[in-house]
């Protein structure tokens, strides 16, 4: 037989386990959505252009497709509100260095610009690129910046 302590110990015990036991058969609780919080400073492509002013000229730059994907061809276009010229973009990542991107940008109509690229994948689930497309004007140099999402789900 076994002993009167250990049972007296086990009778305390016991609705311990039950409920430890128990506490394990709870509701399954529904997957975290993202830790990352939407950042306003980045262009949303699904929106339209992404706006910037520099020097009294207004910038517009679009990617397509609008979710920017990794390792899939990507169409940039920008419009200059004003004639500018030696429009050059290159692309970098912004919180992590890979590498340097340069765009051949070709005119497609008065103060229209398109160029392709590709850039790829990133380990992170939050990869953030920056476009920096620099120009003269009057002779000036000028660079105006757009962050973007890649694999934006949005």
């Amino acid at each position: 037989m076994l002993p009167v302590k250990f049972l007296s110990q086990l009778r305390l015990y016991f609705p311990l386990l039950i409920i430890l036991s128990l506490m394990g058969c709870s509701k399954e609780k529904s997957p975290e959505t993202s830790g990352f919080v939407q950042d306003d400073t980045l262009c949303q492509f699904h929106l339209g252009y992404c706006d910037k002013n520099v020097a009294d000229i207004n910038l517009q730059l679009l990617i397509t497709p609008f979710d920017t994907p990794s390792e899939k061809p990507l169409n940039i276009s920008i419009i200059s509100s004003k004639e500018i010229d030696d429009l050059k973009v290159k692309i970098e990542g912004r919180d992590m260095f890979m590498g340097v991107i340069p765009v051949n940008m070709n005119k497609a109509g008065e103060n229209i610009y398109k160029g392709e690229l590709i850039y790829g994948s990133c380990s992170s689930d939050y990869m953030v690129w920056r476009a920096f497309v620099s120009f003269t004007l009057k002779g000036e140099a000028k660079v105006a910046i757009f962050d973007f999402l890649a694999d934006n789900q949005v």
